[in-house]
């Protein structure tokens, strides 16, 4: 019974840290409708409907986003900026939930696994995108 409350309790972590994505990647939608590119960029990984539940490291990560974008003079670097922020916390995410894998079932690992995987390609693909804006600012 407790690997089966733990492996719950895993899934329920990285299920609230998606949930933050999909919100952080909707309000930068909405925040760099200027820039086509990241509109599309940040639909692709925006995905689907959030659900309710997000982190409370999420919603300071909103509120910061809000308050920075308003005092920003350039919403894309600070939209790309935020955005890796918050990939970076979903890859600690995933990286604290296979610390100890031997809880979890093979199938659920294996799953947990391949998200982790995808999830960092967005990351590399939003630094990319990052460190590219900033080089053009610094020119």
């Amino acid at each position: 019974m407790k690997t089966n409350d733990q492996t719950i309790g895993i899934l329920n972590d990285l299920i609230k840290i998606n949930n933050d994505r999909v919100e952080g990647y909707e309000k930068a939608v909405k925040d760099t409708v200027g820039n086509p590119d990241l509109v599309t960029t940040f639909t692709k990984y925006a995905g689907g409907e959030p659900s309710e539940s997000t982190t409370v490291a999420g919603k300071i990560y909103r509120v910061w986003m809000d308050l920075r974008a308003a005092v920003s003079s350039s919403e894309r670097a600070s939209a790309l900026d935020l955005s890796e922020y918050g990939e970076d916390a979903a890859q600690k995410a995933y990286k604290e939930a296979l610390v100890d894998s031997s809880v979890i079932p093979a199938d659920i690992l294996a799953t947990i696994t391949m998200q982790k995987t995808e999830l960092k390609q967005a990351h590399d693909t939003i630094k990319r995108l990052r460190d590219q804006q900033h080089a053009v600012e610094h020119r």
